[in-house]
């Protein structure tokens, strides 16, 4: 079983590249906030499978709620700058 997560996790790392591209090469600023929001909520996932292949899911889980409330948080605050910057959707090349 813990192959299967191996093989799931690597999966979701090259699934994170993909939003990676996004987020360095997104044609606005929203794009690139969701870029960076859905690498943070993937590898709060992957935190997830790491504390399954190394039989400690009571730390990781802590590790990744953690993680998660950070990256919440700081989307949050990305978003809020750039309304009130009125950047959010303009982007002046």
């Amino acid at each position: 079983m813990e192959t299967f997560f191996l093989y799931a996790a690597i999966y979701l790392c090259l699934i994170m590249l993909l939003s990676l591209y996004r987020a360095v090469f997104g044609p606005t600023v929203l794009d690139r906030m969701i870029g960076v929001n859905a690498i943070g909520s993937k590898t709060t996932a992957l935190l997830i499978m790491i504390g399954i292949i190394y039989q400690r899911v009571e730390m990781f889980v802590d590790i990744a709620l953690a993680y998660a409330c950070l990256n919440f948080i700081a989307v949050l605050a990305a978003s809020r700058f750039f309304q009130k910057r009125k950047g959010l959707y303009d982007e002046s090349h």
